[in-house]
């Protein structure tokens, strides 16, 4: 497994981790209030009804961490297998490998929610089922000269209310995006064989289509504005190209050094390679 002079290492990748997540757990776990914004009464933007979401959180957090994770470990499994054919790679390389494509998923994930969690509470827009879910006291609210209200006071459930108040941008879109661009990219570079040239852009175009379903269905059920999912696309977008291409390795040429050949890696921060060099490609072409 992972040698003792490998745990300090694994050590630092857990707080890192840990201090990436930690915005998002203060905000979701701390009852935070987000901006109290207000509102004009003739804003029909804010007047839609309260539907259910198509995609739930449950279906979005269970797909999107699920699918990466089996995709990454049937990954590498198949890389070093095929490559212990030719070589002596040991189990030792593979736990290392999946460890650093599942941690440097985790990280970046934790990242994106964390900063998805900032503008929601920082900005406070409200979102198009708004109204409906507050219920203002209207009898103590002017609406003359279409005032801006910023003193009301909602009736409805106090959560659904709190809720109503984190429009921008949407979570729903920026998480979709980075795990689907995220699996897309990892397949880029590993699934690379004659066989799946068609294949792999196949899997790629359905992961970002059921990425930009998720989006447009939170227009569609009156959770987000167009520009609440457009900017979550274009964010989770942006942090996947950001983590595949300057924190994980899979576009990276591997360099084996003599002197610590026999060490197997287990830091993010380094490559696995066990003495062996271990192509990109999951495949032999």
């Amino acid at each position: 497994m992972f040698e003792a002079r490998g745990i300090p290492f694994v050590l630092l990748d857990i707080v890192c981790l840990v201090l990436g997540a930690l915005p998002m757990a203060a905000y979701n776990l701390g009852k935070v209030r987000p901006y109290q914004r207000g509102f004009f009464c003739n804003d029909e933007s804010i007047s839609y009804p309260f539907h259910s979401s198509t995609i739930t959180s449950t279906v979005l957090y269970s797909v999107g961490l699920t699918l990466p994770i089996v995709s990454m470990v049937v990954g590498e499994c198949l890389l070093v297998y095929l490559h212990r054919l030719k070589s002596k790679s040991s189990f030792g390389s593979y736990v290392a490998r999946v460890y650093k494509a599942i941690g440097t998923f985790l990280f970046g994930a934790a990242m994106s929610q964390s900063l998805t969690d900032i503008a929601k509470y920082s900005i406070g827009r409200l979102r198009p089922h708004f109204l409906n879910a507050c219920k203002p006291d209207w009898s103590l609210i002017n609406c003359s000269a279409g005032a801006y209200i910023e003193s009301f006071t909602c009736t409805g459930d106090p959560k659904m209310a709190n809720e109503g108040r984190l429009s921008f941008y949407s979570g729903h879109s920026s998480f979709s995006m980075y795990c689907m661009l995220f699996l897309a990219l990892y397949l880029q570079a590993r699934l690379q064989t004659q066989w799946a040239r068609l294949l792999r852009p196949t899997l790629q175009f359905f992961l970002i289509a059921a990425s930009v379903y998720t989006g447009l269905s939170r227009v569609s059920d009156y959770k987000h504005h167009w520009s609440d999912v457009l900017t979550g696309l274009l964010q989770g977008a942006l942090m996947a190209l950001l983590v595949i291409f300057f924190v994980s390795d899979f576009f990276k040429p591997r360099v084996d050094s003599p002197k610590q050949s026999d060490i197997p890696h287990t830091s993010l921060q380094e490559t696995p390679t066990n003495g062996h060099h271990l192509e990109s490609p999951a495949f032999p072409q």
